[in-house]
């Protein structure tokens, strides 16, 4: 197991270090006012802080400034925010491609970082958000569909950081066969694991996995206990709500009062011994 795993972790070096030589018309920024100034880490740390106040007060060119300067001198968390705003059009024009490039340069810098570090959650949604981009391509660019890719990267994401995002991700490709075999069961223990770290859509796929017996053994208690915690939290941030009650409800119909009974006390369990779980994922 060490060995393969050592050998696993040194593809992904090699990946990392390939990824960090791709082409991209993002990949430098003339920033203002930078110049050839020698930045120290107290320099990069301030106009950090300085994009950040700016970003949340508004102020888009201010935050651009800063973010670009700490970015361009390798802070991760200034890249990986970088990505997000361009990602979606967060106070910039939408680009994926800047998005990829700046999600690129944090893994190509840190991938090997210990889960455990400061930098540690940008890192791991950084894989994700790369990961994301080989699902499906980028369009005019050299970024094309790799579904087999995206899968390693997801892999690597869910088991070395413990990403629950990507353990989620990585569970529907071996439900779906996508970029590899279909694996049932190991989709199954990737959605418990995300589920255990509060994220919904995992506990409601686990929950109607196992609740129906979708090639895996039926534990209708079980399932119906994951289905309801998915509901609880659904109801407490109302994000995928719609979809999580339509699965609770089909489940709750089919349910015995025993088996009801028994997966409500579960989950009441579950949600009090993982308070802090349930609040962070809020």
């Amino acid at each position: 197991m060490v060995e393969a795993d050592t050998v696993f972790r040194m593809g992904m070096r090699a990946f990392c270090l390939g990824m960090a030589l791709l082409a991209s018309p993002a990949a430098a920024f003339d920033l203002p006012g930078s110049g050839s100034r020698n930045w120290s880490d107290h320099d990069v740390i301030e106009a950090f802080r300085e994009g950040t106040r700016a970003y949340y007060a508004g102020d888009t060119a201010s935050a651009l400034d800063g973010l670009q300067a700490a970015a361009e001198n390798g802070h991760p968390a200034a890249q990986w925010k970088l990505g997000r705003m361009y990602q979606n059009g967060d106070g910039v024009q939408e680009d994926d491609l800047k998005a990829f490039d700046y999600f690129n340069k944090v893994i190509a810098a840190h991938a090997e970082d210990s889960p455990s570090s400061p930098q540690a959650p940008f890192v791991s949604n950084a894989f994700v958000e790369i990961g994301s981009y080989y699902l499906t391509g980028i369009d005019n660019s050299a970024v094309e569909p790799n579904v087999s890719r995206a899968r390693e990267i997801f892999t690597y994401a869910a088991s070395y950081f413990g990403d629950a995002l990507a353990q989620l991700n990585l569970g529907r490709m071996f439900l779906d066969g996508l970029g590899g075999e279909r694996d049932p069961r190991q989709a199954a223990r990737w959605f418990l694991l995300a589920a255990r770290k509060g994220q919904v859509d995992a506990q409601a796929r686990l929950g109607r996995m196992l609740f129906l017996g979708e090639d895996i053994e039926p534990n209708p208690v079980h399932g119906l206990m994951w289905l309801t915690i998915a509901l609880k939290q659904a109801q407490a941030t109302g994000r995928d709500l719609d979809m999580v009650r339509a699965e609770h409800e089909q489940a709750f119909s089919l349910a015995t009062e025993d088996v009801r009974r028994k997966a409500t006390r579960l989950a009441d369990q579950w949600l009090a011994d993982n308070h802090a779980v349930v609040t962070a994922g809020q």
